[in-house]
Parts: C-alpha cells; structure tokens; sequence
C-alpha cells in the first residue's frame, strides 16, 4: 500500500497488523484517483475519511494538494497518526470514536467538505447509513462528491444523494460517486 503521486509519491504505508481491515488496493485507488482528477481541482477541496482505516485515501488526497483532511476511525487513529507523521502532513485531524458520533460532532461545527470517502466494512449496512447520515447533516458541499465502496455483492439503495457513477472492480468490490 503506497501513495501514488504528488508531495508523498511512494510512500509505503503502515497497515494494521492483527485487524481484519481491508484497505483499498493500489491498483482501485489509482483508478478512482483518475476519474476522481477529472471531476475535482484537489487544491480547493477539504476531505473527509470515514472508515478511514489506514489513511490512504485521505493521505492520498493530501499528497495532492488538498487543503486539509479529516479521518474517522475508531480502531486505527495511532496508524493514521503514524502514516500522516511519515508523510509529513499536518493539514489533517484525527477523530477516534463511533463514526456516526464524529459526524454529528462535525456538523455542530458547521463543517462541510468537498470530498467524502468511506470506506465501511463490508456486509454490516453502514456504506448506505455513512450516505444517509452525511445527507442529513448537510456534511457535503454543494458542489461535492462522496465515494462510496463497498462489496459487489451487496445492494445499496440510497436516495439521500444522487449516484452520479458506479464502479465495478472484479466481483468483490464496487465504488458509487455521489453528489447532493
């Protein structure tokens, strides 16, 4: 697992050793990261990392220029910590708790972002409670996207956003891009 491009161009990140995590490989992190330049000036956007896990795709957003990041996870915040020291960002805060706490606690602040990942783990229905929850506090720009992955073969109905793009990688992941 490495960072593909911009001030952190390979670097190699930590992973979690003992956890049954599932970070986004290298080769589905590049194509979203391709569609994704297309679509976004990354540096104009503040990110969001549900379920952040490692880092990556926060990390990631960072290496290219993002003004900042916020990560959500409960299990991993000294790995992230770590990743972000060794990439030396510190444009990026760290929240440890249940995520749906975190985002409430972001929207008391009034905060919205540009981009939203998350990145649940698979088969427990929080990639569409992420979607939900984020509608319903206004956490997304008006301009915004939110990438959704979860697993190919799981149904995710959701009418709090608008799916602009759904992608299939192989037969066990898939991404949706979400706007408002």
């Amino acid at each position: 697992m490495r960072i593909i491009t911009g001030t952190a161009k390979g670097l190699k990140l930590k992973t979690p050793k003992g956890f049954s995590t599932r970070p986004t490989g290298d080769r589905v992190k590049e194509s979203l990261f391709s569609i994704l330049n297309g679509l976004i000036d990354f540096s104009a956007v503040n990110v969001l990392d549900i379920f952040a896990g490692t880092g990556a795709l926060g990390i990631e957003s960072l290496s290219r220029g993002a003004m900042s990041a916020t990560f959500i996870d409960f299990a991993t915040a000294d790995l992230i910590s770590e990743n972000l020291r060794r990439a030396k960002f510190s444009n990026a805060k760290i929240l440890r708790d249940d995520f749906s706490k975190c985002l409430k606690k972001l929207s008391a602040q009034n905060l919205q972002f540009d981009l939203i990942f998350s990145d649940p783990p698979y088969k427990k229905n929080l990639a569409a409670a992420s979607i939900n929850l984020v509608a319903e506090l206004n956490l997304l720009t008006p301009e915004g996207l939110m990438l959704v992955e979860y697993g190919a073969d799981e149904m995710l109905d959701c009418e709090s956003l608008n799916c602009i793009r759904k992608i299939n990688y192989g037969s066990t992941t898939a991404v949706n891009i979400y706007k408002r």
